[in-house]
């Protein structure tokens, strides 16, 4: 497996890293089998968070006996110091160690939360007692929003940035990567196959192995890892067939298609857009138990409530029909919903 130096942590990282969500939704033996074996296939970059319900103690049992081989990663989402030592202590205990290799402060994506992470009584203090202590080596930050992540970058306080980056959300490309080479800020490419969306593995990591970035695909069963390993130690040159595919995919999407970059935001009637609009995303890396009720369910209950006034739209820098999508994905998960009902009264 080739490998890849993740930016001033000098840490040395296979070319394609595991993603924690989508274990989720198997069971705990199939979950560990799951990671043992993409384990096997070389990938030494394991990545989870403290909110992935039962991804993290999964994670821990089938690292068992390897914990030396890999580099562990995992997030908080807490912006106090507390929370996150909290966070960080359950961490430690789920994956069964007594160190992070990288630990990321979670989706901060507005200026409030990157205000509340760095201020006092904040999680950076968290951060900085625990990298004394030895709990932690390393420090990360993931996001959504653009401003929030050129604003991170630069400030020295993180060894890394976890940011979407795919052939269709390729913005990154344009400022935020070279802000990041310019301070050996190691890069890792959250949604390589954007959150399930586009289908074709090839066309996918071909377009970021070309970069020098992690990408952090979720994986649920091995066979995927299989695909994208041989993708990773074969060719890389993009065949002219197959940028011509991934350029109409490109046009394809480029209207249908949500960033969640959040500049919709604030929405009157207090809608959780980006959420709502990426809702077929999360059916299929979320496990029903978990995506059927609390805030993804909440979400869909507002999103109902949508006065079609048009606001979001006027703010979109990508000119999606918001309103129509908002009214598709809440009848497409009222549709799922009532036939995980079904069935789990069946069974």
């Amino acid at each position: 497996m080739k490998t890849i130096r993740l930016g001033k942590t000098n840490l040395q990282v296979s070319r394609v890293g595991f993603g924690g969500i989508p274990i989720q939704r198997l069971t705990d033996e199939e979950a560990v089998r799951v990671v043992r074996g993409c384990l096997d296939l070389g990938i030494t970059f394991i990545d989870t968070a403290n909110g992935y319900t039962t991804s993290e103690e999964r994670i821990g049992k089938a690292i068992a006996g390897r914990r030396d081989d890999i580099v562990l990663a995992t997030k908080t989402g807490a912006r106090d110091r507390a929370t996150a030592l909290a966070h960080l202590e359950l961490s430690l205990q789920r994956l069964q160690t007594d160190y992070i290799d990288l630990w990321q402060f979670h989706g901060v994506s507005s200026e409030q939360a990157f205000a509340q992470v760095l201020g006092p009584g904040g999680a950076m203090e968290a951060a900085q007692e625990a990298l004394q202590a030895g709990k932690i080596h390393h420090i990360g930050i993931t996001s959504h929003s653009m401003d929030i992540a050129l604003k991170a970058v630069p400030t020295g306080l993180f060894e890394t940035v976890q940011f979407p980056f795919n052939f269709v959300t390729s913005e990154p490309a344009q400022e935020l990567l070279p802000l990041a080479i310019q301070h050996d800020v190691g890069f890792i490419a959250m949604k390589p196959m954007a959150g399930g969306l586009l289908e074709k593995a090839n066309l996918a990591f071909k377009f970021l192995l070309q970069y020098n970035v992690l990408p952090d695909p979720g994986i649920e069963r091995l066979e995927e890892m299989e695909e994208i390993v041989n993708i990773v130690n074969g060719p890389w040159e993009m065949r002219p067939a197959e940028s011509q595919e991934m350029e109409r995919i490109r046009q394809e999407l480029g209207k249908r298609f949500c960033r969640r970059c959040d500049y919709c935001q604030p929405c009157p009637q207090g809608i959780p857009i980006s959420t709502v609009m990426n809702i077929r995303s999360f059916w299929k890396r979320f496990p029903p138990q978990r995506f059927f009720v609390g805030g993804f369910d909440q979400a869909i209950t507002t999103a109902e409530n949508c006065a079609q006034c048009g606001e979001c739209e006027t703010k979109c820098p990508y000119g999606l029909p918001i309103r129509d999508m908002l009214v598709e994905n809440v009848e497409f998960y009222k549709r799922v919903k009532a036939q995980w009902e079904v069935e789990a009264k069946a069974s």
